[in-house]
């Protein structure tokens, strides 16, 4: 459903890219290229250097186009994540300083749908400037075919496909896995967030007290932390209560009250602490000049060690606690080899709908292709925008439609069978409005063949095209 919503607002945010850059793609794509007309007609005798200057000409407007529209798609929508995010943080559940990481990790996730969308409008753009300004006419004229123009796309073509396929195979699992990552640490510095000076709360096997808290909460003062034993029951970081706090704020580090701590817990006071950050989403804190008190099996009298740091571990992600890693996040190998049965998982569709689901993404590019070369081509009074549009929502569809089976596939409606037709009738599509032109002609033809050869054949008999010839 993240990626169906992605993809709606891919749409509202390319029109309205598609709307507010008309003018900016006016002097991108004119500005340079005024002059190509007059190259091509006093090239057109020479068709291998015609080539080579359509073939840089073509990848070098398209790169620049997928470049402006790409930027102006990802400003877009990471600037409404961005938004919240900063609304998160100002409410405190978000660190200011990971803010922009955060943005980071989520930028293959949004480049995996919007990047094939922007090459898609950066070659209708290009190509149908090319008809408008007649520069397409006078390239059929050198004898270049439309499909032969395209295929000089296949270099950039290439590298968008394989830059898509590390996208999709690779940037986006990664991506993933780390702002979960990041996100659960910043749940854990939330436990941090809860100390109060001169108050008590419970954070995993730890009951913490602070008697003063530095600026900006880099450093605590007079900290007293009770380590409650193994078989003692863990709490969340919780505020004691207020019986424990009176209790604890008798605290002497000469005497220490028996009543409230069991025979086996440890207590360590230190004069300052300073947070640690941890590996694996754990919070821990150094600190300073202390002792630890620690109770005697033998004697069940406190034995007093003295340190200068000493490190603890606050509420240690348990395996059983730590919350799974969406399936957008596994490795691209880890879903193969669930596929293999070489991995368990209880969901096998699910692994095999976002497998199928990333290695289809790749062929939108080569399908961007195909279909911007017939759609892009308007007549000279329709203008070069005239099928921008309608063109934009044909290819967003197709994108949703994998993004559908991708749900239907992870509910075992359907098999993963179902990734390569819908992309082989996507293709059939593709080349159905590249070639129905010729087909048309071709029927045609072979029809007007078949009546002159009867008619030539038996002259008494008349034809549809002999009696509108006679009249």
């Amino acid at each position: 459903m993240l990626e169906l919503g992605l993809a709606v607002s891919v749409v509202f945010v390319a029109v309205f890219v598609i709307i507010a850059s008309l003018t900016m793609a006016n002097l991108t794509l004119v500005n340079h290229c005024h002059k190509l007309p007059y190259a091509l007609a006093f090239l057109s005798n020479q068709l291998g250097i015609l080539f080579v200057i359509l073939r840089r000409y073509m990848t070098w407007q398209v790169a620049t186009t997928t470049a402006l529209v790409l930027g102006f798609l990802v400003v877009m929508l990471l600037g409404g994540r961005l938004i919240r995010y900063f609304g998160i943080a100002v409410e405190g559940g978000l660190d200011v300083g990971v803010l922009f990481t955060l943005i980071g990790y989520n930028l293959p996730y949004f480049l995996e749908l919007i990047f094939p969308l922007a090459f898609f409008i950066a070659l209708m753009l290009v190509l149908g400037r090319m008809y408008a300004d007649h520069e397409m006419a006078i390239v059929v004229g050198s004898g270049i075919s439309r499909g032969r123009l395209s295929r000089l796309l296949v270099p950039l073509v290439l590298l968008a496909f394989v830059l898509q396929t590390w996208i999709a195979l690779i940037g986006k699992p990664w991506g993933v896995e780390r702002a979960a990552n990041l996100w659960q640490e910043q749940s854990l510095v939330e436990v941090f967030d809860l100390i109060k000076p001169k108050s008590f709360i419970s954070s995993g096997d730890y009951h913490l007290y602070v008697g003063e808290i530095g600026e900006n909460r880099e450093y605590l003062q007079d900290v007293l932390v009770i380590q409650m034993a193994s078989d003692t029951p863990k709490q969340a970081a919780t505020p004691l209560t207020d019986e424990q706090q009176q209790a604890l704020s008798e605290f002497s580090e000469h005497k220490i009250p028996s009543e409230l701590i069991s025979e086996k817990d440890t207590l360590i006071y230190a004069k300052s602490a300073t947070q640690v950050s941890g590996d694996g989403g754990v919070l821990q804190l150094d600190l300073h000049q202390g002792r630890r008190y620690e109770v005697d099996a033998t004697s069940r009298k406190y034995s007093q060690v003295g340190f200068e740091r000493y490190r603890i571990s606050l509420d240690v992600a348990q395996p059983n606690e730590a919350k799974p890693v969406k399936i957008e996040g596994w490795r691209t190998a880890d879903l193969w080899a669930v596929v293999q049965g070489k991995l368990p998982y209880d969901n096998v569709p699910e692994a095999k709908a976002e497998l199928g689901y990333r290695v289809s993404l790749p062929w939108l590019i080569i399908l961007a292709l195909m279909l911007a070369t017939p759609l892009a081509q308007v007549r000279p009074r329709q203008g070069r925008w005239f099928k921008l549009i309608p063109s934009v929502f044909i290819f967003v569809a197709s994108a949703l439609i994998v993004i559908s089976l991708k749900e239907s596939i992870s509910k075992g409606k359907l098999g993963v069978w179902a990734y390569p037709v819908v992309i082989a009738l996507f293709f059939a599509f593709a080349l159905y409005l590249n070639y129905h032109e010729r087909i048309m002609a071709r029927f045609r033809l072979a029809k007007h063949q078949n009546a002159h050869n009867l008619n030539t054949q038996n002259p008494s008999v008349q034809t549809p095209q002999t009696k509108r010839s006679k009249l």
